[in-house]
């Protein structure tokens, strides 16, 4: 899986929308389990949402 495929399902899964349909969730799941750099950029991304979200609450 290219990782930019992964960063665009690891968004959508983020934002509770659908992920794309060619990248079901075990293939995500195994792609975020041996991918580090993606890892780390999910990580990212979810901590942006807590925080915006906690932003959007004041």
């Amino acid at each position: 899986m290219d990782c930019s495929d992964s960063r665009t399902a690891v968004s959508a899964r983020i934002d509770g929308e659908a992920p794309p349909p060619e990248i079901p969730d075990g293939v995500l799941d195994a792609h975020l389990r041996e991918c580090a750099a993606c890892r780390e950029w999910a990580r990212r991304a979810e901590r942006l949402r807590e925080l915006t979200t906690r932003l959007s609450e004041w």
